[in-house]
C-alpha cells in the first residue's frame, strides 16, 4: 500500500487498522477508507503521476528483419511498449528492474530528428537501436550502462528508437541497414 499511496499510505493503514478492530462501524469505516484511498492522487498528486508515468502501456507487436537482403533473411518478433507522448518518453523504462527477454520499448518522436538519450534512474542495462521513418536501422548502441548520465547519441536524425536487452542486439546479428516492421514505419 505504501508504494500505491505513497504519503497517504499511512493515513490509509489506520482507518483499515479501525475498521478491523471495530473501532468504527463497518459501513463508516468502508466508506471513509474508500474516499482517503480514492482521494490519495488528488492529495498527493507526485504519486499519482509517478504511478501514471511508471505503469506500462499496451503492448504492440514488432519485428526486427535481420540480413533482409541477404541469403539469410530472419523475423525477430518483439512485444513493445510505444512511448508517444513527451511525458512518456522522458519517463521510458525508468525505476523498472526488469525487462522481459521478448518485450521492448519504442520511442516515437514528433519529426526526424537528431536523438540525445541517456540511462538516468534505468536499472537494466540496455541496447538502444535508432530507426529512421522509413524502419530502417541507423545506429545501434549496445548494452548501455544502467544509471549512467551520459549521453547517447543517434548519430545523425532518426524517428524512433527502440530499447531492448542489452545483447539481443548482438544475439540476433541486428545491423544498421537492417528493418524494423511496425505500424509507425512507413515502407
Amino acid at each position: 500500500m505504501a508504494r500505491l499511496f505513497g504519503s497517504a499510505a499511512p493515513i490509509c493503514r489506520r482507518a483499515l487498522f479501525r475498521l478491523a478492530r471495530g473501532m468504527v462501524r463497518p459501513a463508516r469505516g468502508m466508506a471513509l477508507l474508500l474516499a482517503l484511498c480514492a482521494a490519495a492522487p488528488l492529495v498527493f498528486p507526485q504519486n499519482a503521476l509517478a504511478l501514471e508515468a511508471g505503469a506500462p502501456a499496451a503492448l504492440e507487436n514488432l519485428t526486427l528483419v535481420t540480413d533482409p537482403k541477404g541469403a539469410h533473411p530472419a523475423d525477430h518478433a518483439l512485444s513493445v511498449e510505444v512511448m508517444r507522448t513527451e511525458a512518456e518518453r522522458e519517463h521510458g523504462l525508468m525505476d523498472r528492474r526488469y525487462l522481459p527477454a521478448d518485450r521492448g520499448m519504442l520511442f516515437q518522436f514528433d519529426k526526424v530528428q537528431n536523438v540525445l538519450m541517456w540511462m538516468k534512474d534505468t536499472y537494466i542495462p540496455l541496447d538502444m537501436i535508432f530507426i529512421s521513418r522509413d524502419g530502417v536501422v541507423t545506429h545501434i548502441h549496445e548494452n548501455a550502462e544502467p544509471m549512467s548520465q551520459a549521453i547517447i547519441s543517434s548519430n545523425g536524425p532518426v524517428y524512433s528508437v527502440l530499447e531492448v536487452n542489452a545483447g539481443f542486439a548482438r544475439k540476433i546479428g541486428l545491423k544498421p541497414g537492417d528493418l524494423v516492421r511496425h505500424s509507425l514505419f512507413k515502407p
